[in-house]
């Protein structure tokens, strides 16, 4: 069996990749960390042969990536095929994630069912708006709105599956109508849903342990481990250092690839993906690609491990500037 670093690589879609579209890259990872748009952008491209950001922008602009709060309480990408039965699956989680918060915000459920069939009438018709354009429409209404009051009406919109991700204004965002911007898909009862997201974990970010399963979907221990039952049959088992790892049979041998550097963008499932991180990122340098406050920097990854960090540079010589953990004498 070739080395966890190695596997990752190849599930992840970054040493080979039979993606050829943006939206292919996404439905096959289920759900990509998104909050930073421009990163997340590109590591949909680094997951495409011959990728380009212009074309991960016009597939997001025309609705084949949408961008909302699902799963874990922050921006993900997510098909059209996909955000119905994903947010079923963890509104109400996200909700109770929020409720002592809406508590100092002096929001209440009245409230949301108001500021909701506001948001939905503003946009109907096709109308695509930013937050701030929104948040105006709301104060017409005599809603008290400020920068925090505004996150938390249109997160419960994006959770309550009334809006998601418009096309980009200029460089902003902005909201649309999801039965605008995706058809309906059949209904999963829990059960499918569980068994499903787990299939999709296990096939893109394989190997991982149930716990990293857990981290990345939000779910409950019990939760999570029914969807990993309902698919383990379509799994194998390994323990390797002490854990139980799942991962397809298809990656279980793997060509290795060797000498293989990659810049991967800020919070990239790659990295955010586990709950234990240490396979590809040894634990002396986590506190270096991870601040305390949670904010993922972009790194270099070579031969599966995480060796460094890197970023942009104004220079036009030298458009990146490069760290290394331990002393190195080339660049990627």
């Amino acid at each position: 069996m070739n080395s966890i670093p190695q596997m990752r690589l190849a599930s992840h879609q970054l040493s080979a990749t039979h993606c050829r579209m943006p939206e292919d890259v996404v439905a096959w990872m289920g759900a990509m960390q998104a909050q930073d748009y421009n990163m997340a952008k590109q590591a949909i491209v680094l997951r495409l042969p011959n990728g380009t950001e212009q074309a991960v922008e016009e597939a997001f602009n025309q609705g084949k990536i949408l961008r909302t709060h699902v799963l874990r309480p922050t921006w993900h990408f997510v098909t059209p095929e996909n955000i119905r039965w994903m947010l079923a699956l963890s509104a109400a989680r996200i909700k109770s994630s929020s409720y002592s918060r809406d508590r100092d915000l002096e929001i209440t459920e009245e409230l949301y069912n108001q500021t909701n069939t506001i948001i939905q009438k503003t946009l109907e018709g096709g109308k695509q708006l930013t937050r701030e354009e929104i948040g105006k429409e709301l104060e017409k209404h005599k809603i008290l709105v400020n920068s925090a009051r505004l996150v938390h009406f249109l997160m419960r919109a994006e959770v309550e599956a009334i809006v998601c991700s418009g096309r980009l204004q200029g460089k902003n965002q902005t909201y649309a109508l999801l039965d605008e911007r995706a058809p309906q898909t059949p209904v999963l009862h829990k059960e499918e849903a569980l068994a499903k997201l787990a299939q999709l974990y296990f096939q893109s970010h394989c190997p991982a342990t149930l716990q990293d399963f857990v981290w990345w979907s939000g779910l409950s221990m019990t939760e999570a481990r029914q969807g990993l039952n309902a698919v383990n049959d379509k799994l194998i088992s390994e323990e390797i250092y002490g854990q139980h790892y799942w991962f397809c049979e298809d990656y279980k041998i793997i060509p290795p690839v060797e000498n293989a550097r990659y810049l991967l963008p800020a919070f990239d499932e790659y990295i955010i993906a586990y709950k234990d991180r240490t396979p590809v990122l040894l634990l002396e340098h986590h506190s270096k690609a991870v601040s305390s406050n949670g904010v993922f920097r972009p790194v270099i990854v070579e031969n599966g491990q995480v060796v460094g960090l890197w970023k942009k540079s104004a220079q036009k010589k030298n458009p990146f500037t490069y760290t290394f953990f331990l002393p190195k004498t080339e660049t990627p």
